[in-house]
């Protein structure tokens, strides 16, 4: 029922884990460790590929993250601090100190709401913009470059598995 499907024989650094697990848990939940352990290894993998890129270009991970929500809330680009924090799953302080950077670095700028005397908006500026799109680009790059030799019918399982997973855990309140 839960039998472990091994690619050409092949073993993971999680497999080893897994046989350790076996002799203490049962099945259902040595598959939930696995699948977290595995997530896990494959972000970090993703994100130590995308810094590396993203260092060229003078961004940090957690730059890139603000800059690209930016980017997506569509022009002109602007969102509120908390609506960032909010979306990038940041603490207010933590979204503070990376727009602090993205200011003085010129990428981002900050401007009164007219609508509400003690909001601001955060807005990316054209030099922005441009250093978004090139790190959009090399992120897109490193996605395709790390995920090489996968099955695109691999990927897109692997996706629609996740996000039903991402669907129950999101409605769950964690402490």
């Amino acid at each position: 029922m839960y039998a472990r499907a091994v690619h050409h024989g092949e073993r993971d650094q999680v497999d080893a884990l897994a046989a350790e697990w076996e002799k203490h848990l049962p099945p259902e939940a040595v598959a939930r460790l696995e699948l977290g352990k595995r997530v896990s290894r494959i972000g970090v993998l993703l994100e130590q590929a995308l810094k590396a890129e993203l260092a060229e270009i003078g961004l940090t991970y957690a730059e890139f993250d603000v800059l690209a929500a930016l980017r997506r809330a569509g022009e002109p680009y602007r969102l509120r601090p908390s609506e960032l924090s909010r979306s990038l799953l940041l603490t207010s302080g933590g979204t503070s100190n990376v727009l602090q950077r993205l200011t003085a670095a010129g990428y981002v700028e900050r401007e009164a709401d007219a609508g509400d005397a003690r909001s601001r908006w955060v807005r990316l500026t054209e030099r922005g913009v441009r250093v978004t799109e090139r790190a959009m680009a090399a992120s897109g790059r490193v996605h395709e470059e790390i995920m090489t030799g996968i099955p695109d019918e691999a990927v897109r399982h692997a996706a629609d598995a996740l996000r039903e997973i991402l669907l129950v855990l999101g409605r769950r309140r964690f402490r």
